[in-house]
């Protein structure tokens, strides 16, 4: 009798040693998606960075436009 529950408690273990084993498999998946994300974010971070920089210059090379544009039309309406 005491070798059938000696079976069945070495059964248990063994179960949970595998899973405890897939679990770490998946906690090391996850984390390597985790790093990949993380990467990712940074990145899209950086671009994002980037674009603000360009679309404030672009702006600024907006407003200069507009101004030019209108000391031109000024100068024209003083002429006619």
């Amino acid at each position: 009798m005491s070798f059938e529950v000696f079976e069945k408690l070495e059964a248990k273990v063994q179960q949970a040693i595998d899973t405890i084993t897939l679990l770490q498999m998946e906690i090391e998946e996850l984390k390597e998606q985790n790093n990949t994300l993380s990467q990712e974010i940074q990145t899209a971070a950086s671009s994002r960075d980037a674009l603000m920089r360009e679309n404030e210059q672009l702006q600024e090379e907006q407003k200069t436009w507009q101004e030019r544009l209108r000391a031109l039309l000024g100068k024209m309406e003083d002429v006619q």
